[in-house]
């Protein structure tokens, strides 16, 4: 069974080796991180956690039974009691409720653990699975956006609310 865990220094690893699997699927629905993300990936994971400690950012790796990491659940830019949730499930781990038990989980934790009071996210319209665990967890579409040229949606979820 798979667990939510908070980043830490030793998932390094089995996050690079998740992104790097995964860099072409991804690309599919989400702006590709590019070359430099994965020459640079031990300063960027060591630069997130100085931010997670910092308490700007609140960052989760789904870790399955082998140690492996099958998704991404993270709140960035925490402020006023918000905060952005971002995530992304690997290939081998989409379609099976991984994502929606995985956002479910943080936004637990965003509001028992880290006294968050409402999430927002976005979405390009092309990615409607993502759009659908959105929905699923409660989520309202607020409005428009452009991500990387892609026409998307921007969401929130008040947290007071409960989570779906």
């Amino acid at each position: 069974m798979a667990a939510l865990e908070r980043l830490r220094p030793d998932h390094a690893p089995a996050l690079l080796v998740f992104e790097r699997e995964n860099r072409a699927y991804f690309a599919a629905s989400v702006p590709d991180r590019g070359d430099a993300y994965f020459a640079g990936f031990e300063e960027r994971h060591r630069a997130l956690l100085d931010e997670q400690e910092a308490g700007t950012v609140h960052l989760h790796v789904l870790v399955g039974e082998g140690g492996e990491v099958l998704g991404r659940f993270n709140l960035v830019d925490v402020a006023d009691g918000s905060a952005e949730l971002g995530y992304r499930v690997a290939e081998r781990a989409a379609g099976r409720g991984t994502a929606t038990a995985g956002v479910r989980e943080v936004c637990r934790l965003a509001r028992e653990e880290y006294g968050l009071s409402r999430l927002t996210a976005v979405t390009t319209l092309d990615n409607p699975g993502s759009r659908a665990v959105l929905g699923r967890i409660g989520f309202g579409a607020v409005g428009n956006v452009v991500l990387d040229g892609r026409p998307g949606t921007s969401y929130e979820l008040d947290l007071a609310y409960g989570v779906g």
